[in-house]
């Protein structure tokens, strides 16, 4: 038995619809629907990347912004001064970004225009500061580092109104090595030594401790000194000298390196601790041989942050060593210069050839730090082979 479909009604229904009863009579075909019609594509959104023609809004929106912020502040507000004018070509930038973000785009890519681009000001901002005190010191301190005596001469003899011939820093710059290195000496072993307490031992004491450790980091300079000035100079009888300075710098640096280190240490995976100890290490040589290498990039790190903190304080300094206008060899030998200490006595003359010999001091002091750095970085690099 056929049966005849030519003249029967027919119903086409979608595959993934619900299907309905056919009329009577009538045949059901199912068609499959084609990708594009089943699945929507949508162009993928990427906020991290900017095309051409969003960059060249994004510095159409900026000179749009000086000239309406040269219109406010010129014209119609009597608003003067490049401070002001500045923070006005932010907000009405800012505004103007976020107008055109909207025009074409949703609020999510609004809000990620806006926090990059405030993010982006705010690197600038800090770069810009960064770059002006350097290039400030330099250009202000260039005339005395022409003189080759000013890194080999000491002061001895020298008046405020001698020329940039005579005389030179080398004592303060000696004698704030030595100080340096003496806090150095004293404070990379102590606070390495309590960044390891309170993150491989722990407990009650371990939590003292660390609260002591922050609320030290925030230690005023001028404590510093007091405190050592009080203890040993005048409560011990020891005389003004740069080891008195040295332990009034390692006051300042010893919570700084703690707290940084600590930090470091705390960052180290524990399954590298898990699986030393599995094959048998003991604690400490789990963390001689496995915390500390792996965290040593850090530990340099937080020791720079010491060293910068203290290499460049003057009060603490100037409580406890005195100055020298000549060469001190000897921390325990009676007063000894230093580049802060340096500085600080010069500006205050107020003689134009002292104030240039300080800012000669100041651009030393910004190398000596630099060198400091390199130094630290490169013992901290990974010898070759060690990932």
């Amino acid at each position: 038995m056929s049966i005849d479909t030519q003249d029967a009604p027919t119903t086409i229904i979608p595959t993934g619809t619900t299907a309905q009863p056919a009329p009577a009579g009538s045949t059901t075909v199912r068609t499959e629907p084609s990708s594009t019609e089943s699945i929507p594509v949508y162009q993928r959104r990427l906020l991290s990347r900017s095309t051409a023609e969003q960059k060249f809004e994004v510095v159409g929106c900026w000179v749009a912004a000086l000239a309406m912020a040269w219109l406010i502040c010129g014209r119609l507000m009597p608003w003067n001064g490049p401070i002001v004018f500045t923070i006005v070509t932010v907000v009405v930038g800012l505004l103007l970004i976020a107008v055109i973000t909207a025009i074409d785009s949703g609020w999510p890519e609004v809000a990620d225009r806006i926090v990059t681009t405030v993010i982006n000001l705010a690197a600038l901002l800090v770069g810009v500061a960064l770059v002006s005190t350097v290039l400030f010191i330099f250009a202000r301190g260039w005339k005395p580092l022409m003189h080759l005596n000013t890194f080999f001469d000491d002061m001895a003899g020298v008046g405020p109104r001698d020329p940039l011939t005579k005389g030179g820093v080398a004592h303060a710059i000696v004698g704030s090595l030595i100080q340096v290195g003496i806090a150095i000496i004293i404070t990379i072993p102590l606070g390495i030594g309590t960044a390891v307490y309170m993150t491989e031992v722990g407990g009650k004491f371990a939590r003292i401790v660390r609260t002591v450790v922050e609320a030290m980091t925030a230690l005023p300079s001028i404590v510093a000194g007091l405190f050592i000035y009080t203890t040993l100079i005048v409560g011990l009888g020891v005389p003004r000298s740069g080891l008195a300075a040295a332990l009034a710098l390692g006051v300042m640096m010893l919570p700084i390196i703690a707290r940084a280190a600590d930090v470091v240490l705390r960052v180290v995976p524990s399954n590298l601790r898990e699986a030393s100890l599995a094959l048998g290490a003991s604690r400490w040589s789990t963390v001689w041989h496995i915390v500390l290498p792996t965290a040593r990039p850090g530990l340099a790190t937080a020791v720079i942050l010491g060293v910068a903190r203290g290499i460049g304080e003057t009060s603490p300094v100037l409580l406890t060593s005195g100055a020298a206008s000549f060469m001190v060899v000897n921390p325990a030998d009676g007063v000894m210069n230093s580049l802060p200490l340096f500085i600080f006595s010069t500006v205050r003359s107020g003689e134009p050839i002292f104030i240039e010999r300080a800012y000669g001091a100041a651009a030393i002091l910004l190398g000596i730090v630099l060198i400091l750095f390199i130094m630290a970085r490169l013992l901290a690099r990974p010898r070759k082979g060690i990932r």
